[in-house]
């Protein structure tokens, strides 16, 4: 088997979609030998900003000398960015050889009643193989989708995350953030410290009560931890950090967006967890990761003449972030829009976040299934007095766009991590 098979292999697991629950991964890692005991889990959940938040912790552990393994997901440019360690991607040769390790058993259980198994459970079971091949002090682990019943939660972390809580996914988590909140607390173990910068009151009582029950001590931003964004460019911002521990100022992030002092803010907070519980990390390691972070497309700069940025909001959370971040900005600026997005999302709320402040738009479907049809998001967009038009793809929507882009004017392309993977493809190959 080479690389190609291996992934297309991996890929036929893909038409069985989602199906949440932990049976299949109980039954596989059972016969795997539990690759996931005596591994030291970061378990990661929540509405957005689990990429950024993860990659913050990694770059501050691996910073302070230990080695480190990251999980998540989706990919933006290969499969391999989602299985990585020591700050590499996992090599392709080494991919093949997990997946034929665990072929006969992927096979296996497919042929029973609990079967067909999900890609992402497949990709989870390789990582997880991965990871206990290479014995590593820590591993970052993203939650795919929700918490409770995510192909992620079969491990036993030293810290629990939950980033915040918006509306995503409502067919699967449910239709209130309470209900929402109480899938991504399904990470919650007992015992287990718990880091959260949910601000929603609901919400909040939901994990509350959660960590309560299972004696979780729970780690809240505002309440625990506390931050203060000082200046920001798109080049770089900062910001000043306060807990019980630490009184740290002029920490500097590389990532745009006042979210992402947010998410830098409360990955310190699981530093501190980890710092609590023995672990050897200073500040200056905490200083140089945080500076060292970068998470391609989440207010990626990809040409500043003209000022290209694409950005992966992919739910109203998301372009709520989005949107704040274009008046903070860009308060003066014509925007012009290449949108993308999924047909599960919740589409009215999100272009009503984002086609106020653009000067025209087009709409086009990355190369996915669930896209939305771009007809279908022209008639919604007829609500505003912004002109608006279709592509055939992703890369003819841009192409138009920057051919009618006037001086001054900023192109954003957005609307989910699928279209903006096509468009950093694209806009890569243009520059080259």
């Amino acid at each position: 088997m080479d690389y190609q098979s291996a992934l297309e292999y991996i890929s036929s697991f893909g038409r069985f979609g989602s199906r949440p629950g932990l049976e299949r991964m109980q039954w596989m890692l059972e016969r795997m030998g539990r690759p996931e005991l005596g591994q030291r889990f970061i378990h990661i959940a929540g509405t957005n900003g689990k990429g950024s938040t993860t990659a913050f912790v990694h770059n501050m552990l691996q910073a302070a000398g230990y080695r480190v393994g990251m999980y998540t997901s989706p990919y933006l440019e290969a499969f391999t960015n989602r299985i990585g360690a020591g700050g590499k991607d996992i090599d392709t040769k080494a991919l093949v050889a997990l997946v034929e390790r665990l072929r006969p058993l992927l096979d296996e259980i497919n042929q029973t009643p609990l079967g067909p198994i999900t890609q992402f459970e497949v990709t989870t079971l390789l990582a997880l193989a991965y990871y206990q091949e290479l014995e590593l002090d820590f591993i970052v682990w993203e939650v795919g989708l929700g918490g409770r019943l995510d192909a992620t939660n079969v491990v036993n972390p030293l810290v629990s995350v939950i980033t915040n809580i918006g509306r995503d996914h409502t067919e699967v988590l449910g239709d209130t953030l309470s209900q929402i909140a109480a899938e991504k607390a399904g990470i919650i173990k007992r015992g287990v410290p718990v880091v959260t910068a949910v601000k929603h009151v609901d919400a909040m009582q939901v994990i509350e009560a959660l960590a309560k029950d299972l004696h979780a001590p729970l780690c809240r931003l505002g309440r625990d931890f506390t931050y203060q964004r000082n200046h920001f460019t798109l080049e770089e911002q900062s910001f000043d950090y306060h807990d019980q521990q630490h009184e740290w100022k002029d920490l500097r992030i590389q990532l745009v967006g006042e979210h992402q002092c947010q998410n830098a803010a409360l990955a310190l907070a699981v530093i501190g967890q980890l710092q609590q519980q023995g672990f050897s990390i200073d500040e200056h390691a905490c200083r140089v990761g945080l500076a060292a972070t970068r998470w391609p497309g989440r207010l990626e700069v990809m040409s500043k003449q003209p000022l290209v940025i694409i950005d992966g909001a992919h739910n109203p959370h998301g372009t709520r972030a989005l949107q704040q971040a274009l008046r903070e900005y860009f308060p003066e600026k014509k925007i012009s829009m290449v949108l993308g997005i999924l047909k599960d999302k919740e589409r009215q709320e999100m272009l009503a976040h984002l086609l106020p402040q653009a000067s025209r738009v087009i709409f086009a479907a990355p190369s996915y299934a669930r896209a939305t049809e771009p007809m279908l998001l022209l008639k919604d967009a007829s609500d505003y007095q912004v002109p608006a038009t279709t592509a055939n793809s992703v890369a003819e929507a841009i192409d138009v766009a920057l051919a009618d882009l006037a001086p001054e004017e900023i192109l954003l392309v957005a609307g989910s991590l699928y279209t903006v993977s096509e468009a950093r493809e694209h806009l890569k190959k243009r520059r080259n």
